[in-house]
């Protein structure tokens, strides 16, 4: 498979951005590097109702926004949503966010929450970010006859760094409260402190895409690294699950892109999750780059890997009255 070209038509929005530094003292680059990554000319998302509230979490508020079907039903089914961005950047606006959780709740008829968990920037480290998704998945599951949710049909799922706190937490969940949610969603997900050895053919095909958009050894490090609060050397199975057991993990289902340096960490982990027994399905969405939950669905396939995240959350109870 070749790099979308709807990619290709865009990348003179990247010219003269050298690096992520540039970019961020720059505020016309700035621009220009968001309209390349969340195509800010798309169509709109589904049209659906939200709430934004607070959750109460061990340091402080948690503020998420829920994303509710039109065809109210007495036990809806719900994921719990975590958006990327290094474990540094990021918001409920951000499309992999806001559009990721329309495009669900509308596919899925279920009640999305989406987690504005506390970012790695102004001292905050590990486990506060883990801290403040497990705290959502908590009331979510514990409010569920509040929420009008079937506490039998809640997912948990994220994209990037989210990926990384939503499974996390699932492995959190498993070993502090002994409980599992039905599902986990992973969309392009980071698991190892330091990537493993790149692939020759994933050397091929990251050849293919701007320096920018790739991820160096030395960056997801440094990510790695600033989440930590320390280096990568002291991470283990709480931050970085490949490093966990997995054993008893929930069903599983990784989307990852085929044009993506970190496939070097999503690869191995698919693996490790098969080694432990885990039901687990992998799709590699062909041509797409990290990060396509920011584009809007009608560039294929990106609205197939929406349905295929609407489809992983469970079916409720009522879901069929």
């Amino acid at each position: 498979m070749t790099l979308h070209r709807a990619y290709v038509e865009r990348f003179p929005l990247l010219d003269g951005i050298d690096s992520f530094e540039q970019l961020m003292s720059d505020p016309a680059l700035e621009q220009r590097f968001h309209a390349f990554m969340q195509w800010t000319d798309a169509a709109a998302a589904p049209d659906v109702v939200t709430e934004d509230t607070t959750v109460p979490g061990p340091h402080g508020p948690v503020p998420v926004r829920l994303y509710t079907p039109d065809r109210r039903t007495t036990d809806l089914p719900c994921l719990v949503w975590m958006h990327g961005g290094a474990f540094m950047m990021g918001d409920l606006d951000m499309p992999e966010a806001d559009r990721t959780a329309r495009e669900v709740c509308a596919r899925a008829g279920a009640l999305v929450v989406s987690v504005d968990y506390r970012l790695a920037v102004g001292g905050v480290h590990f486990p506060v970010p883990l801290d403040d998704v497990v705290a959502v998945v908590r009331w979510v599951r514990d409010s569920a006859v509040d929420l009008g949710v079937d506490p039998d049909a809640i997912a948990v799922g994220g994209a990037s760094a989210g990926a990384n706190l939503g499974t996390a937490a699932v492995l959190r969940l498993r070993d502090e409260d002994g409980w599992q949610p039905a599902s986990l969603v992973a969309a392009y997900g980071v698991y190892h402190p330091v990537l493993p050895p790149a692939t020759a053919e994933i050397d091929e095909l990251m050849a293919e895409v701007p320096a920018l958009l790739g991820f160096t050894d030395e960056q997801t490090a440094g990510f790695t690294a600033n989440y930590l609060g320390a280096s990568p050397e002291s991470a283990d199975g709480r931050s970085m699950p490949a490093l966990a057991d997995l054993t008893g993990l929930c069903r599983v289902l990784m989307i990852d892109a085929e044009y993506d340096d970190l496939r070097r960490s999503e690869e191995p982990f698919h693996e490790a999750l098969l080694a432990a027994g885990v039901d687990v399905t992998r799709h590699l969405m062909p041509g797409l780059m990290h990060g396509f939950l920011n584009l809007p669905a009608e560039v294929e396939p990106v609205g197939t890997a929406f349905q295929l995240i609407a489809d992983a959350v469970p079916s409720a109870r009522s879901s069929h009255v």
